[in-house]
């Protein structure tokens, strides 16, 4: 049986429970950010802040949970290794990717990815080549949790830091965050969240509503509206205000939805896939239509870990990959305009070794490919080096496969970095520890 990853229950609560006391017992050493001294769990000093407030844009990260197989993805078809490595399994009729410079390596793509193809041929979408982290424990567990906390990996074990990285994002914030700028779809918040202001777990949009009798709710949030309304404490008066508008917002949200869901089974858009990541993407993009004042979204897919019987262009494998595809393109085309305001990244914990095993899957390996859609990053490319597929003979007990050559902090920095116009001397505090780089060639 494959090894088991965060789909089970049991396994997932006992993370969070774990990544908790983590949080709970570590302290919070100063660290140093463009000269100013600043705590990694916390603000920055307050000309380091970000204004979140002053702008619409979303980001949104996908976590393919497993360690995703991407060299059966972003092809690299004309590599003989390739072939060579994966007699059974390579993808031997991928989609050409249009080269996006002269000269540039003729990357193939997954058939099953195809509704993605269009994104790329227009610039909405990207691959960031070569991405991983420095863990060589081979561990989902470990390789996870150090993603999440923007955490690197000595002596052995991942160092321990305050909180999720995208939790200290937002705890930069340099006004108040609303009840929904943070959202994690699913029943538990994501550990890259921890540390947030606030932090909504979500197993769908319907949950956003007043709990109040049905024919009574609009007279409950008028009371609601005039006691707050009236409230001497303005922080509270505030707060309790904006939540009730956004619940007004959504609940008028829901009668457009129902009349679009009507127009797409028409044939008029993409169509979410019924998965869990199809449909959380479409809650997810009603949010952002609703303008909830939604800053940052997480959203799993679970299942990536193939080590058994993975297939090539048909298989276990390009059943996720075509779930991926097709959500990941739904979304795009429901977002429509504002398309341009939402970044969407998708990242694994690790990719798989370059060779076939005998139970024709793959292994826990090291490199990935990343996928950058939508938002003001430029598309229609292949970032980074391709650096081949020969196993390296001195990695005996550690994981081996396509090599790590981007830092997965530089790259989500970097990005940040271009969605929320955030100062480069906060990566030391949104990752601490990181000699931030950078690596997308961002438009001005």
């Amino acid at each position: 049986m494959p090894e088991n990853t965060k789909n089970s229950k049991d396994i997932k609560n006992t993370k969070d429970t774990a990544g908790k006391g983590k949080q709970q017992a570590q302290s919070q050493p100063l660290s140093e950010s463009g000269g100013q001294q600043t705590r990694p769990g916390g603000r920055a000093a307050a000309a380091l802040t970000v204004d979140f407030a002053a702008s619409e844009h979303c980001l949104v990260v996908i976590f393919l949970r497993g360690g995703a197989d991407t060299l059966n993805m972003l092809v690299p078809s004309f590599d003989d290794d390739y072939h060579r490595f994966r007699p059974t399994i390579a993808i031997g009729k991928s989609l050409p990717l249009p080269a996006s410079a002269p000269g540039a390596l003729a990357y193939g793509l997954h058939p099953q990815l195809a509704p993605l193809l269009p994104l790329y041929e227009s610039g909405e979408l990207s691959f960031v080549q070569a991405v991983g982290t420095d863990n060589l424990s081979g561990s989902h567990f470990e390789a996870q949790d150090q993603m999440e906390h923007g955490s690197t990996f000595k002596g052995g074990h991942v160092e321990p830091v305050s909180g999720g990285y995208l939790g200290r994002l937002l705890a930069l914030s340099s006004g108040p965050l609303g009840p929904l700028s943070a959202v994690s779809m699913g029943t538990n918040v994501a550990e890259s969240l921890r540390g947030a202001p606030s932090i909504a777990a979500l197993s769908g949009i319907d949950e956003v509503v007043l709990e109040a009798p049905t024919a009574e709710t609009a007279a409950v949030s008028a009371t609601l509206a005039k006691l707050y309304g009236a409230c001497s404490n303005k922080e509270l008066a505030g707060a309790a205000t904006s939540t009730l508008q956004m619940l007004e917002r959504i609940k008028a949200l829901g009668l457009r939805q129902q009349q679009e869901n009507l127009r797409k089974l028409k044939g008029a858009n993409w169509q979410y896939p019924d998965s869990e990541l199809g449909q959380g993407l479409r809650d997810l993009c009603g949010l952002i239509k609703a303008r909830v004042g939604l800053k940052v979204a997480c959203i799993d897919s679970d299942g990536w870990d193939t080590h058994f019987v993975q297939g090539n262009e048909e298989g276990l494998q390009a059943g996720f990959i075509r779930d991926l595809g097709n959500s990941l393109r739904a979304f795009q085309d429901d977002l429509g305009p504002l398309r341009k305001q939402v970044t969407t990244v998708v990242l694994t914990e690790f990719g798989r070794r370059v060779y076939q095993n005998s139970s024709l899957g793959t292994d826990h390996g090291r490199g990935f490919a990343a996928i950058i859609c939508g938002g003001a990053i430029k598309g229609g490319r292949v970032v980074g080096v391709y650096p081949g597929l020969k196993e390296d003979p001195s990695l005996t007990l550690a994981p081996t496969g396509l090599s790590v050559l981007i830092d997965y902090r530089d790259l989500l920095f970097d990005v940040m970095k271009q969605t929320f116009s955030i100062d480069e001397r906060l990566a030391a505090v949104v990752f601490p520890g990181i000699r931030y780089k950078q690596i997308l060639s961002l438009p001005g």
